[in-house]
């Protein structure tokens, strides 16, 4: 019986002593460079879309088309690949880049790199709802997180040109 109670309260003080491994998180903001695995990333500028390119050929996204424009720079001997990258919101949900960028100009594609002491630069693609963002730069295999903020920001939101009838103007009938 005493084995029995020594066993037991030395289980309890290990439990007790073991803590959830929480891994490190960098958040740098939008202008700033992130480094990361001997790459250096910068987000240049967020646009908000609702839709790519003009009637009748227009690309629709599910929620909003967001367009991040960032400069990649490598400070590797090698060639490096640059990863798929991924917009969280404040809830953790994630979301991928697109693996189709048609109608975006400049499109850093979804096989890319960046030769030694370059920097690439280019646009990158998602469908998500307007909200407050963070581009991951890492993955669930890396050893931390790193983050860059991208703050919403309607500004940037591009409406098409063709002016947008309001409830007064759509039941009123047009004057001769």
């Amino acid at each position: 019986m005493f084995r029995y109670l020594i066993f037991l309260t030395a289980i309890l003080a290990l439990t007790g002593c073991s803590a959830t491994h929480v891994r490190p998180t960098k958040v740098y903001q939008t202008g700033e460079k992130a480094s990361f695995n001997k790459l250096t990333y910068s987000v240049v500028d967020a646009q908000i879309l609702p839709r790519l390119g003009e009637e009748p050929n227009a690309r629709i996204p599910q929620h909003r088309f967001f367009i991040v424009q960032i400069s990649v720079s490598s400070s590797n001997n090698q060639p490096s690949s640059i990863p798929a990258l991924a917009l969280v919101d404040d809830t953790g949900k994630v979301y991928q880049e697109l693996a189709d960028g048609a109608g975006v100009s400049r499109w850093l594609g979804v096989i890319r790199s960046v030769d030694p002491a370059q920097t690439e630069s280019g646009q990158i693609l998602f469908d998500a709802p307007a909200a407050h963002y963070k581009l991951r730069l890492t993955d669930d295999t890396d050893e931390e997180d790193v983050f860059i903020d991208i703050p919403l920001n309607f500004m940037h939101e591009q409406m098409n040109s063709s002016p947008v009838a309001t409830p007064e103007e759509a039941t009123t009938p047009a004057k001769p």
